[in-house]
């Protein structure tokens, strides 16, 4: 089984429990969410993670087009491409490539990481694997040279203290960006 079909069935994008997750941070930064539309984004959002071979390589970092075209086809009418944007740019990266403002979809996404106790997610992304991943990711390069989440300067050396500063930073970050200000933390997507 892939590690994007993991995730949606048991890891950190549980089909179960992250969508419970975004709501709550939806809430606190937007107010409640009375659309019933957002509460299908907040369920659907990550769902393109199934099949993925990965969470953030070329594949896995494509995974909100199945719920942006799926949005658009359900809500979105003549032309307007609201529910689409709000799906796809809930990926920072996605956003940058594409030189489009994040969503708040993502400010709540990234909220709802904050949000998620140590003790439920850290047994999740250990069962899929998906700690391997993103803890080698806090190490990495990307193919300019610059370390991907080059801010962040996340510990790895253990999977608690990496957890910790991965809030820390996405509590930072959401501060600084709820009010849709310009996202300068994200590096830009070398193709």
């Amino acid at each position: 089984m892939k590690i994007g079909t993991k995730s949606v069935l048991f890891g950190a994008h549980c089909f179960m429990i992250h969508w419970f997750f975004v709501a709550v941070a939806w809430w606190k930064l937007y107010g409640f969410p009375w659309d019933p539309r957002l509460w299908f984004a907040f369920f659907l959002h990550d769902l393109g993670y199934w099949g993925k071979p990965n969470m953030d390589g070329d594949e896995g970092e494509c995974h909100p087009f199945f719920a942006a075209e799926l949005m658009h086809r359900l809500f979105d009418r003549g032309e307007s491409w609201h529910w689409y944007a709000l799906c796809l740019y809930h990926s920072r990266f996605l956003a940058k490539r594409h030189c489009a403002p994040f969503s708040n979809l993502c400010v709540a996404d990234k909220l709802s990481i904050v949000l998620t106790p140590a003790w439920l997610y850290l047994p999740m992304v250990r069962l899929t694997g998906e700690i391997r991943e993103y803890m080698a990711l806090a190490q990495a390069r990307t193919k300019a040279g610059e370390p991907k989440y080059a801010s962040a300067r996340f510990t790895t050396s253990s999977q608690e203290r990496w957890y910790f500063d991965v809030q820390e930073y996405l509590r930072r970050w959401v501060a600084e960006h709820r009010d849709g200000r310009k996202d300068t933390w994200t590096p830009d997507v070398v193709e």
